[in-house]
């Protein structure tokens, strides 16, 4: 099975800080996400991480939802009934 690539970016005033992950490696992301605000070498602190969990964290739920969701018929549609002309 393939691995879908992805990234979160945040641009900071003059920084972008640009973090790369397979999918299926998100815990190894929050773990770099600590390790970048724990750094005292750069301006990346402990708001600008929770700003990128909660982009994870909402790309997660879209993505299950539309696992979850994907075959389910729309509620809204009326389904589409054919009717048999009388000759």
């Amino acid at each position: 099975m393939q691995r879908n690539n992805k990234q979160l970016i945040l641009n900071k005033g003059a920084e972008k800080y640009i973090f790369r992950y397979e999918e299926g490696q998100e815990g190894e992301l929050l773990e770099a996400l600590v390790a970048q605000a724990n750094d005292a070498r750069t301006d990346f602190d402990w708001f600008d991480a929770a700003v990128l969990s909660f982009k994870l964290t909402q790309s997660l739920i879209g993505e299950a939802d539309r696992i979850l969701y994907d075959d389910v018929p729309d509620m809204f549609t009326p389904p589409v009934v054919e009717s048999e002309e009388e000759e």
